[in-house]
């Protein structure tokens, strides 16, 4: 049976793997679109996307901007910091203003988690998750997927280790779930100071040491510490996180030996990867993860605007 229809994407939590199937299959065939430069323009002709970033961004907002323009929409980008939202305007006056525009997707990045559920509930607008707080971001999760099939063939069965700075990251709780729910085996690796309290209860494994969380993985993801979340405290010097927690060549190679390496950007080089790791030809599939995220975002932008037409 084919999956139902969702208006919005907020979250990969609550997904059935058929519909995550879907999406990836159809991201898998803007792929090869992409690369052939023969992208359905007219698709989204007459749809207005709008990014409303409350946090800085390059990659997902230039790439949510990229997959609107190549399927034919009116793509605005709100800047945050020159809007009324910076002179005090509420979240739900801004809603009110979006509906008064009469915008059809609206991809939203806001620092307090849950901000994109609740104008979801008020815009007229298809919402797009693109990180809420803590919380999560799901098109990052499925573009990590995709780069993941698309090298490996498969998700279900492999061994997948998320590293670093767990505790503040929205994209791996939203890869813990799709991940988990696809049927790959997580481990989660970081100091105890950046691990959520209780977080087995997802269904992942949680090591303290690199060389035991690494070992035999088939894929190596590393986190940025997110400073800006943080307290003080919680971590010790970087060149201290990068010795006991940094990816480099030794320690990659306790990992499988064809292991993928990945990032979500953007990088610390030296401070929880190496430059020679984060650069390797084979090994590495960073730039990858950026190519598939024009894809995925394409895909979503496509599925929502074929549920809001009635013809998904």
């Amino acid at each position: 049976m084919a999956p139902a229809p969702r208006r919005h994407l907020l979250q990969i939590q609550g997904m059935e793997r058929p519909e995550i199937d879907a999406l990836l299959d159809l991201a898998e065939s803007y792929v090869l679109l992409n690369r052939t430069g023969k992208t359905p323009r007219d698709l989204l002709r007459g749809r207005t996307l709008i990014n409303l970033f409350f946090e800085d961004s390059t990659r997902t907002r230039t790439s949510f901007e990229l997959a609107g323009k190549r399927l034919g929409a009116d793509v605005l980008n709100m800047s945050v910091s020159t809007s009324s939202v910076n002179k005090g305007e509420t979240l739900l006056d801004t809603a009110a203003t979006l509906n008064a525009m009469h915008c059809d997707l609206l991809v939203v990045r806001h620092d307090q988690s849950g901000a994109p559920h609740l104008l979801a509930q008020k815009v007229e607008a298809s919402v797009v998750n693109a990180g809420d707080g803590t919380h999560e971001h799901p098109t990052q999760a499925l573009l990590d997927a995709l780069t993941i099939r698309r090298r490996r063939g498969r998700i279900e069965g492999l061994t997948v280790a998320i590293c670093g700075d767990i505790m503040h990251s929205r994209v791996a709780r939203s890869n813990i779930h799709l991940l988990t729910g696809m049927g790959a085996s997580v481990r989660l690796v970081g100091p105890p100071t950046l691990l959520p309290s209780a977080i087995e209860r997802l269904g992942v494994t949680v090591f303290h040491d690199m060389a035991a969380g690494l070992a035999g993985v088939d894929v190596v993801m590393m986190l940025r510490l997110q400073k800006e979340r943080m307290a003080k405290g919680l971590v010790p010097s970087a060149r201290e996180f990068f010795r006991f927690y940094g990816l480099d060549e030794a320690k990659l190679a306790l990992a499988a030996p064809h292991a993928l390496v990945m990032h979500p950007g953007p990088m610390n080089r030296g401070v929880e990867i190496a430059s020679d790791v984060a650069d390797d030809p084979i090994r590495s599939v960073i730039r990858e993860q950026v190519e598939m995220g024009v894809a995925v975002r394409m895909a979503v932008l496509d599925r929502l605007t074929r549920a809001a037409l009635g013809n998904a």
